[in-house]
């Protein structure tokens, strides 16, 4: 994966370090020169510029790039007009820090789905969530075993979980399901969430934009998250 991360603070700059150790192509971008220059060894590379500036964002490989993460921390005006230059710059996907709140509601307003809150979810984690690629979010048990969030896989699409046998094939338990259904909230206007399903049943069916909630070896999910499925995360 092709990665470009804007703002090398502490939480950027761990991200940047941790995506790159596993095996990511990273861009570092800072407007300190100190900064990058700091990081030039150890990810594929630094460019120090104004990521406010779009003319500046137009240098960048902007289509040979998956994920645009915008690490920014304090200055929370630079990193809504970062956001907001990548967004009309074309990057196929955007993440982008919320430092407060307000910041949040600005985010998503401006229609990025993709929020990272450093102050809930550090560095490493993030970037272990990104490496799987049709991972959600993620609960590491302990250093061999997690409970994650996962897209449906295109090979269980249709098929029951007595055909797929996640257990036997793959090696990990079906928590639970997540689906979208509708309901009517206390205004009678009628709203989709996200629900589970309860306790899994061997004739359940894989419904294609199903939330999956597993529980098994980190090398078996990852293997299963990243084995040729086609799924964008």
């Amino acid at each position: 994966m092709k990665v470009i991360v804007f703002g090398l603070g502490n939480f950027g700059k761990a991200l940047a370090i941790q995506m790159s150790e596993m095996g990511h192509e990273v861009i570092g971008v800072d407007k300190s020169i100190a900064k990058a220059e700091m990081l030039k060894d150890q990810l594929s590379h630094t460019i120090c510029f104004d990521s406010t500036n779009p003319a500046a964002i137009q240098q960048l490989p902007i289509r040979d790039t998956d994920l645009a993460i915008v690490a920014i921390g304090e200055d929370e005006g630079a990193s809504i007009l970062t956001t907001a230059v990548l967004k009309t710059s074309g990057f196929k996907r955007i993440i982008s820090r919320a430092l407060s709140p307000t910041h949040e509601s600005v985010l998503e307003a401006m229609g990025i789905d993709e929020i990272a809150h450093p102050e809930q979810d550090s560095a490493e984690r993030l970037a272990k969530k990104l490496n799987l690629k049709i991972a959600i979010e993620s609960f590491e048990i302990d250093r061999n075993y997690s409970i994650v969030e996962i897209k449906t896989p295109l090979e269980f699409v249709n098929r029951s979980i007595l055909e797929v046998d996640p257990r036997r094939n793959h090696n990990i338990n079906i928590v639970t399901i997540l689906r979208k259904m509708s309901r009517k909230n206390l205004l009678g206007i009628r709203t989709t969430e996200w629900t589970s399903i309860g306790v899994v049943k061997p004739e359940e069916v894989f419904l294609e934009d199903d939330i999956l909630v597993v529980f098994g070896e980190n090398v078996c999910i990852t293997k299963i998250c990243n084995n040729g499925n086609k799924v964008p995360f």
